[in-house]
């Protein structure tokens, strides 16, 4: 009687090495190392600098020649009269102008995407986009033109002689207007573009059905652009500290300074106008570190609540 014969094991092939795999395609990690390389010279060598944060930077001294005085500036910044105010103000402002601002490209984009006419749709667009490429100079000087006390389009719709921009109530309304106006429209390219990865099958197919427009967004559309809102969300609340220096600074009065004054002005006036690099470099940091726990934090909640996460 013949012994049974053992199954032939099967060998599964070997994959390709790593440096096969590079070689084979060595044309794109080419192409990849480029941005690699201005990423590392531009981004992580200046983190070099960061010590003087740390240091009583003197420029005559260098670096390492400078004293060591740990958290002393750290300190100087939580006892400052203004450290309050400027905390409150930067977190508002962009609290307010993240919560009023990011549902409009979101529903732009809904809206642009049921235009059927396309000739009419790339019009549409067009006008959405182009205040995105408007400099922020040029729009701080249209906001005084608009608001201008004497002649100002608003004023002479309200009937009224009203300075708004020494009105500090009235400085983060038109921070955030005038942001939305600008920055809507280009934030819908993202989601038209995920929109436009939806199979029009399913559209096909509700219509059938009898689903009306409203209900083709809503069980649709919306759901193809949660994850990609999710980690748009994830991405602003990473940089929830960061205002936008430029337009504050171009807007900013005395006489608004109660709800303008935030960190990245006050950054620019003690690093620039005041030649204090070791201070200015400490509130920076101390900005970066807000940051970076903030986008943890929504980061850990977004996952999971919706299982997405991006760091």
């Amino acid at each position: 009687m013949s012994k049974a014969t053992a199954p032939a094991t099967q060998v599964k092939p070997r994959g390709k090495t790593l440096s096969t795999r590079i070689m084979e395609h060595w044309q794109l990690y080419v192409l990849l190392l480029i941005p690699i390389i201005l990423t590392f010279i531009y981004k992580y060598i200046p983190m070099y600098g960061i010590q003087i944060a740390f240091r009583d930077y003197k420029p005559s001294r260098g670096f390492m020649g400078s004293e060591w005085v740990g958290w002393e500036w750290f300190e100087r910044l939580f006892s400052a009269p203004t450290f309050d105010r400027m905390i409150s103000n930067t977190l508002l402002l962009n609290f307010w102008g993240l919560l009023w601002s990011f549902p409009v490209p979101i529903i732009l984009a809904l809206a642009i995407n049921q235009l059927r006419f396309k000739r009419y749709k790339r019009v549409v667009q067009t006008v959405l986009y182009a205040p995105h490429f408007i400099s922020i100079m040029v729009v701080c000087g249209m906001i005084r033109i608009f608001l201008s006390p004497s002649g100002g389009l608003i004023n002479l719709l309200l009937g009224s002689t009203t300075d708004f921009l020494t009105e500090s109530a009235a400085f983060r309304p038109i921070y955030i207007i005038s942001g939305i106006w600008q920055d809507a429209g280009w934030g819908t390219i993202v989601y038209l573009a995920t929109l436009s990865t939806v199979d029009g099958a399913l559209y096909e197919a509700a219509k059938i059905d009898g689903a009306s427009m409203f209900q083709r967004i809503w069980n649709i559309d919306l759901p193809a652009l949660v994850p990609m809102i999710i980690m748009q969300l994830i991405m602003s609340a990473g940089g929830i500290m960061n205002v936008g220096f430029e337009k504050v600074m171009l807007l900013q009065t005395e006489l608004n300074k109660a709800t303008s004054d935030v960190l990245a002005v006050y950054v620019y006036e003690q690093g620039i106008l005041n030649a204090k690099y070791s201070y200015s470099t400490a509130v920076g940091l101390f900005n970066t570190a807000i940051n970076i726990v903030l986008l943890i934090i929504v980061n850990t909640i977004s996952k999971k609540a919706a299982d997405i996460d991006i760091v």
